[in-house]
This record gives structure tokens, C-alpha cells and sequence, in this order.
């Protein structure tokens, strides 16, 4: 009897153990965040003293909540505020921003012109959604509720939005911008 308890307790350990792990995904970043110091937001604003962490990081979740994920990245604590996209629960927040598959593999076999505008976090025509998820991230679900939309809606400032159209194979046909915000992120 004493022998079942204690195999019991074992699978219980065991079960909780890897319930744990499963919420604690290991995996990459979709998509280019930028980063001031350790702190990352949904909205991936680009402002001064910004760092970009590049899509394909390898990451680790240490933990998460309602209105932040908690990252390691090097080693190192980092913060993803889910800011504007607070529609989404803390599972499919975790799920849009750590990916199980490296998007560098997908990334090795685009078009040079496609590799050098996401790798640099700009938009090119002819991108795909995925692409334009890798190079800018994903635009905050409060404004853009649906990824299948012909718009996405992206600030790369607090004023400086960008409107990105998807022609009806899926791919950038155009971005709306301020001439500024469009010299900064519009590769001709």
C-alpha cells in the first residue's frame, strides 16, 4: 500500500512537472522586436536608443501573466508588455511571439531583396503576411482583430502609422505612410 502511494505521488510530481514545462515554452521570437534595454511592447514602436532582437532568437517563457510575458534571451530577463492586444489571452499572446519552428529556416530560401528588408525590419512589395510578421511583428489585435484583412495597421511612432495593403494573392502591393516613416521603412 505504502509502495502505490508513493508511485502515485510520483506520477503526480511528475504530471505537474511537465504541465509546468508546457506553460513554459522554449522556442524563437516570430518576428523583430524592438527593445528598450530589457523591455519589449506589443505596439514595437521604433524609437530612439531601440535595439531590434531579431526573429529566430532563440527564447525561453520564465513566466507569464495577463499583460506581460516574461522572456529569457541570452540568459537575460526580458518584458513583453501585451499593451494594445489585450483581447488575447496570455496562451495565444505566448503563441503569437514564441514559435516552435526557427523562421530563420523559412527565411534562408526567400529572395535576397526580402532576406535584407526583414532582416533590416522594413517592408518590400511582393512580401508575404509571414514576411511582414517577421520584419515588423505582428500588428496589435485591437486595431487589426483579423490577420486576413487587406489592411494591416502598424505606428511606428505614436503618430506615425503605417497601413500596409495585401493585393488578393496575400502579398504587399503598397504602404500607406508619412513620406518620413516611409523613407524608413519602404524599400523601393
Amino acid at each position: 500500500m505504502r509502495f502505490n502511494r508513493t508511485l502515485l505521488a510520483l506520477a503526480a510530481f511528475a504530471a505537474a512537472t511537465v504541465a509546468h514545462a508546457a506553460d513554459k515554452p522554449e522556442g524563437y521570437l516570430c518576428c523583430n522586436m524592438r527593445s528598450y534595454g530589457s523591455e519589449m511592447s506589443d505596439i514595437n514602436y521604433d524609437e530612439e536608443g531601440m535595439s531590434i532582437v531579431p526573429f529566430g532568437t532563440p527564447v525561453k517563457v520564465a513566466g507569464q501573466g495577463p499583460k506581460k510575458l516574461r522572456l529569457l534571451i541570452g540568459g537575460k530577463r526580458h518584458v513583453l508588455a501585451n499593451d494594445y492586444s489585450r483581447d488575447l489571452g496570455s496562451a495565444r499572446f505566448t503563441q503569437r511571439y514564441v514559435v516552435a519552428e526557427d523562421p530563420r529556416i523559412a527565411a534562408a530560401a526567400f529572395p535576397d531583396k526580402i532576406r535584407d528588408a526583414i532582416a533590416s525590419a522594413r517592408l518590400t512589395a511582393g512580401m508575404t503576411r509571414e514576411q511582414v510578421l517577421m520584419s515588423l511583428g505582428y500588428p496589435i489585435s485591437s486595431e487589426n482583430p483579423d490577420l486576413a484583412a487587406n489592411v494591416w495597421r502598424y505606428w511606428r511612432r505614436s503618430f506615425d502609422e503605417i497601413q500596409v495593403a495585401f493585393d488578393a494573392g496575400g502579398r504587399v502591393s503598397e504602404i500607406s505612410a508619412d513620406v518620413l516613416t516611409r523613407q524608413q521603412v519602404w524599400v523601393p
